[in-house]
C-alpha cells in the first residue's frame, strides 16, 4: 500500500522526488514504531492511539514539533488515500492533534550583506568563478529555490526578454523577471561553459553543470552559499534564507505583496504574508534604536510611574 500511495504521489499529484522521499521515510518510520517492515503493515490493525503514542515517542526524543506535524501529515495523507481506494473505513489519523508550533519569522540577509558579497565576489576569468557568482545572484535577484535552479534548463532563460520560466513544486510553471546585470552575468558564464565544454553539451542542456559537465548538485549550492555568505554574517545561511532575502528586499522597496506571491510560485497568499511580519519587525527594531521616545520606560519603584530624567520636572 506505501507503493502504491508514492506511485499516487508521483503520478496523479506529479510531487517531486524529494517530496516522495520525504513521505517514504516518514511512513517507514511509523513502521519501525510498531515494529513492522513496509511489507508487513495492515493499515486497518493500526488504531488512533498508536498515532498518539508515535508522536509522544517522537517528542520524547527531541524531535522538533515541526518535524513531528510533517510526520503525521504524511501519514494523514496516507490514510486520505486508503479511504479513498476502499482500503480502510476509517482515518486513524483523525481528531488526533498535532503538537503547536512556535512562530519563527523567516531570516534574510540585509541588503548591505548582498553589497559587500558582490563587492568581494572573485571576478576571474575562469568557469568556476564565474559559474559560483552566477549562482548566487540567480538565488537573490529571482527567489528561486534551490531545487528549481539545478533544474533550470538553457531553454529556460530568454535573454532577449530578461525573464527565466522556473518550474516549481507540482511541475508549476512561473515566469520572472530579471534586470540587466544578470542577463550579462548570464552571457559571460554561457561564454566560459561553452568554451570548455561545447562540444560535449547535450542539446536540452541544464543552465549550471560541475567541473565535470554534470548537473551541480544541491550539497555543492548549499556550500557555497553558507562560505560566500559567510564572507560578510555569521546568522543562517542557506540559499532559502536567499529566498526570503529576494521576498523581504521587495517587499521594502514597494512591491505589492501579491506580486511577490506570484514570483514566489506560493499556491496560497497566506505563505508570503509573513514577509509583511518581517519587515514590520525590521521597521519596529530601528524605531526603538532611532526614536528618544521608543526607549522602555523605567518604573518609579514607588509609583510605578515612569522616573523622571534630571532636570525634568
Amino acid at each position: 500500500m506505501i507503493d502504491k500511495f508514492l506511485e499516487y504521489l508521483r503520478v496523479e499529484r506529479r510531487y517531486s522526488e524529494h517530496t516522495l522521499r520525504e513521505y517514504e521515510r516518514d511512513l517507514e518510520d511509523f513502521c519501525s514504531f510498531l515494529n513492522l517492515s513496509r511489507a508487513d503493515y495492515e493499515a486497518e490493525l493500526v488504531t488512533t492511539e498508536d498515532v498518539r503514542m508515535w508522536m509522544v515517542e517522537m517528542l520524547d526524543k527531541g524531535l522538533k514539533p515541526r518535524s513531528v506535524r510533517r510526520k503525521l501529515s504524511a501519514l494523514r495523507s496516507f490514510y486520505k488515500f486508503m479511504l479513498k481506494i476502499g482500503k480502510v473505513e476509517r482515518d486513524v489519523t483523525r481528531g488526533v492533534i498535532a503538537p503547536k508550533m512556535e512562530k519563527t519569522l523567516p531570516k534574510f540577509f540585509k541588503e548591505s550583506d548582498m553589497e559587500r558579497v558582490e563587492a568581494e565576489m572573485d571576478y576571474a576569468d575562469d568557469f568556476e568563478s564565474v559559474r559560483d557568482n552566477l549562482i548566487i545572484e540567480l538565488l537573490y535577484e529571482t527567489g528561486m529555490r534551490r531545487a528549481e535552479l539545478i533544474g533550470l534548463k538553457d531553454a529556460d532563460v530568454d535573454l532577449a526578454q530578461m525573464q527565466v520560466r522556473i518550474f516549481g513544486k507540482r511541475k508549476k510553471e512561473r515566469i520572472v523577471p530579471f534586470g540587466e546585470h544578470l542577463a550579462q552575468e548570464i552571457e559571460r558564464y554561457w561564454s566560459f561553459r561553452n568554451e570548455k565544454f561545447a562540444p560535449q553539451l547535450p542539446q536540452e542542456q541544464v543552465l549550471l553543470i560541475n567541473n565535470i559537465g554534470e548537473a551541480v548538485s544541491a550539497n555543492y549550492v548549499y556550500r557555497l552559499v553558507r562560505t560566500r555568505m559567510g564572507e560578510v554574517t555569521q546568522q543562517k545561511r542557506s540559499p532559502h534564507v536567499l529566498r526570503h532575502t529576494f521576498a523581504t528586499t521587495m517587499l521594502n522597496n514597494g512591491a505589492d505583496i501579491n506580486t511577490i506571491k506570484t514570483l514566489l510560485g506560493h499556491s496560497s497568499l497566506a505563505a508570503t504574508q509573513v514577509y509583511t511580519h518581517t519587515t514590520f519587525q525590521e521597521l519596529r527594531a530601528a524605531y526603538e534604536k532611532a526614536h528618544p521616545r521608543a526607549k522602555k520606560a523605567e518604573k518609579d519603584p514607588k509609583n510605578g510611574s515612569k522616573s523622571p530624567e534630571k532636570g525634568e520636572k
